[in-house]
């Protein structure tokens, strides 16, 4: 008989995940559903994974709880599959059959727990030509079409959204849809499967708005002459007196009306409608944020449904006094960090621990996962060490 699972709060309280450790949208994701209150044990290996952060410093493995498995060592995918035995979900984020070779892939997971939801992560999926080979975001953009529209000079390169269209957004995200999704039909009929997430995916379904318009005639297949991709000049960013940024996004007649009256260019300006002349009118529009600093423009929009916004850095975003209400960004430890989100009335998540440092939880995991056979867990005497 397995010890009661703990109460986080949130609206996965009580459910158990196994996350195989990773880097990326894998413990993205698993961060996600820990915000939630779901119980996140990160299966950390000796030497581990990583970019070379600080492990006090990943936010993404906050609200977890980690444990140190050599799952190359005798015993450790045993162990593992000790922990699936309990688990609702499993995240994992290898290539396409490493975790097979390991000993812990679907089938032998699916053996110990019928009732599993199994979660992977990857870039080109499980099957395809390219499935086996490596590849980061920047790549899996590329190949679905999603990097080449992002950007405002259709003769220039395109622009590099960090990581976040592609890892995070087409990866982490459809894989926490997925596993969800699939938690609820094992919950109502017994019967667990294998989730496939692939960035590629995910990434080509975000776009699903815009192949509708392209379809349509309503977008042209090259960048930085649409109206959502800096082609229109109701619709991007301009500089401002002091260096600073300003982002417009005045689409609609009404709110396009509020904006050229406070930049003041009403009776100057350009028809909107005029596409011939929307190198004029993103000229004038230039022009007069030129004249002001980022703070005067910023007070000049405030309070107004001109739809324009100053461009905040990372470090100025907390500070807003609009995030600072709604208390989007919060300090935890010393650090500040994202809040959880989406927000919930009745269940509402929290951070409530700091980042998992690897091995940090095993004692205790191994007590309320009754899984003895966590202690002592693995042949790296450092990590001996640091669960004693």
């Amino acid at each position: 008989m397995t010890t009661p699972r703990p109460s986080h709060g949130g609206p996965l309280s009580g459910v158990r995940v196994v996350e195989l450790a990773g880097i990326g949208p894998g413990p993205f994701a698993a961060m996600l559903l820990a915000d939630l209150g779901a119980d996140v044990v990160r299966v950390d290996r000796p030497g581990g994974p990583g970019l070379g952060v600080d492990p006090a410093y990943d936010l993404t493995n906050r609200n977890k709880r980690s444990v140190l498995v050599d799952l190359k060592a005798d015993g450790g995918p045993d162990t593992v599959l000790d922990l699936v035995e309990r688990a609702d979900i499993l995240v994992e984020g290898y290539r396409p059959g490493v975790a097979e070779r390991l000993g812990v892939g679907p089938e032998a997971c699916l053996a110990r727990n019928p009732r599993l939801v199994y979660g992977r992560m990857t870039g080109w999926g499980q099957d395809g030509p390219l499935a086996p080979t490596a590849g980061h975001d920047i790549a899996y953009l590329a190949l679905t079409g999603t990097l080449g529209m992002i950007g405002p000079d259709p003769d220039g390169p395109p622009v590099i959204p960090a990581n976040l269209v592609g890892d995070y957004a087409g990866g982490s995200l459809y894989l926490v849809i997925g596993v969800l999704a699939a938690l609820q039909h094992a919950r109502a009929h017994g019967e667990g499967q294998v989730v496939d997430a692939a960035i590629v995916d995910g990434a080509a379904h975000l776009a699903t708005m815009i192949h509708g318009m392209l379809a349509a005639g309503g977008w042209q297949d090259r960048r930085g002459v649409n109206l959502l991709d800096g082609g229109c000049p109701f619709y991007g960013t301009y500089e401002t007196a002091d260096g600073g940024y300003m982002a417009v996004g005045a689409l609609e007649q009404q709110f396009y009306d509020e904006f050229v009256r406070l930049l003041g260019i009403e009776e100057s300006a350009p028809a909107r409608r005029d596409l011939a002349r929307w190198p004029e009118l993103r000229e004038a529009v230039a022009e007069r944020f030129r004249t002001r600093t980022r703070e005067e423009w910023t007070e000049v929009f405030a309070g107004t449904d001109a739809c324009v916004a100053p461009v905040l850095s990372m470090r100025e975003a907390p500070g807003h006094p609009h995030l600072a209400a709604r208390g989007t960004f919060v300090e935890h430890e010393g650090l500040v960090q994202p809040a959880p989100a989406p927000r919930f009335s009745a269940t509402p998540g929290a951070v409530r621990t700091g980042p998992a440092l690897p091995g940090g939880d095993t004692a205790e995991v191994a007590r309320d996962w009754a899984v003895p056979a966590l202690v002592p867990p693995v042949s790296d005497p450092a990590a001996k060490e640091q669960q004693a």
